[in-house]
């Protein structure tokens, strides 16, 4: 890939439906705590994502996260296979995620016409179809078209927000059952630590898509314009992930929910924003899909000329791979209570590796033997320092709440699993 359709393809996964999330983060957080996370976080992506790519350079050899962890844990085998399982662990329920989401879309627009199962079938086998190319390059042509349709849907929910008197259903009941929209500086009143640090998980789960990098760096024609499609992503990120949001928490207040859409007060605003996200919800999947793909694909052909040449064997062992994902996903989709809870579980316990711990790891490999040797060298160093306690605490404290969570919602009513219960928003 040329380094502007990486640009694409990063932009295609980061303009996502998560960023609808962060309505509700700022309901919980309120203001202050809230913005500061998203700057902070916005800050060390980009820090973490320039550390990753300088040491990638370092060692050319690296084609995905699993060899990254490997180099950057000494070539530590045992690093490579961890890094291996938690890469197809992460990616295949953020595909079961996407399953779900695009069967809540078509649950919403058909006024659950179908039985839910049904639509997270058709989901599923549009997403391996669509998973049938091999290469990023193609992929990164659909990324444009996802990244184009995520951002008619922002604009369409902003426009809706502003204009409709009062919002629809919260968390806290049918407006104006929780009082006039109102925002406010701080955390209100009885929000918990959980509920807290389960928006935090959410905020930062939006700003680490690092996981992917190294694959998308391995194939650009010139790798080391991997930065170019980095600032792109950086300024696309840096307005989307904040902006969009506050307006959201500005019109919504305490009835934001989680995607925003949900709140929205008018039905015929309600599906013709959310109608757009079919689109990246597909697109993501095949992105994360891929990724995936190639690491199973590359273990089970080896170095045997089927894994890089166009043969039968190739193709028939590569739609296998590919149809056993979406198949898993789908599993995954299907029997979890709350996908919302599980993305803060994912937040917790890789992101806290994937966009932390090993990029720490990776600067000390890196500049060992010289991390104060200069007044620039000696703050990068103790920005890393920083990096690696935010990821230790996303693992301790950051898993405990998600974990909390997820129990909190087996106590309680749950979605059985394959289930035709309508899960329109």
């Amino acid at each position: 890939m040329s380094w502007q359709k990486a640009a694409w393809l990063l932009c295609g996964d980061q303009v996502c439906l998560a960023i609808m999330a962060q309505s509700w983060s700022l309901s919980v957080l309120g203001w202050v705590p809230g913005i500061i996370t998203m700057l902070v976080s916005g800050v060390l992506f980009w820090i973490t994502s320039i550390t990753m790519h300088k040491f990638i350079m370092k060692n050319p050899s690296i084609r995905d996260i699993c060899d990254f962890g490997y180099f950057a844990f000494g070539k530590s085998r045992i690093a490579y296979e961890f890094a291996g399982f938690m890469l197809l662990a992460n990616n295949i329920l953020l595909i079961g995620f996407h399953v779900l989401t695009g069967a809540k879309i078509l649950n919403t627009l058909s006024d659950h016409s179908l039985c839910t199962v049904v639509f997270s079938v058709i989901m599923a086998i549009m997403g391996v179809i669509m998973s049938v190319p091999r290469t990023l390059k193609h992929v990164s042509f659909m990324s444009m078209f996802s990244a184009a349709c995520m951002g008619i849907s922002i604009l369409l929910f902003m426009i809706f927000a502003g204009i409709e008197d009062a919002p629809g259903y919260g968390y806290n009941g049918t407006y104006p059952k929780a009082g006039k929209v109102k925002t406010y500086a701080f955390p209100p009143a009885g929000t918990t630590w959980v509920a807290c640090m389960n928006a935090v998980l959410n905020i930062t789960f939006l700003w680490v898509p690092q996981i992917l990098f190294p694959t998308f760096i391995s194939e650009m024609e010139r790798p080391q314009d991997f930065p170019k499609a980095l600032a792109v992503l950086a300024g696309v990120s840096g307005f989307l992930f904040i902006i969009p949001p506050a307006i959201g928490f500005r019109y919504l207040g305490q009835y934001a929910t989680a995607p925003a859409f949900g709140s929205l007060g008018v039905v015929a605003y309600k599906k013709a924003s959310f109608a757009f996200v079919i689109v990246p919800t597909l697109v993501i999947g095949v992105i994360y899909a891929n990724v995936s793909a190639k690491f199973v694909y590359h273990r089970i052909m080896g170095k045997s000329r089927h894994a890089h040449s166009n043969t039968v064997v190739g193709w028939g062992v590569w739609i296998a791979v590919m149809a056993g994902i979406w198949a898993i996903a789908f599993i995954f989709s299907e029997v979890v209570p709350s996908m919302g809870d599980f993305l803060s579980l994912l937040g917790a316990a890789f992101d806290s590796f994937f966009g932390f711990i090993f990029f720490a790891v990776a600067y000390w490999q890196m500049y060992s033997g010289r991390l104060f040797s200069s007044a620039s060298r000696s703050v990068m160093t103790i920005i890393h320092v920083f990096v690696m306690i935010c990821g230790l605490f996303l693992l301790g404290p950051g898993l405990y709440a998600a974990v909390e969570a997820i129990i909190s919602d087996y106590s309680g009513g749950t979605r059985p699993s394959f289930s035709c219960k309508n899960l329109s928003i």
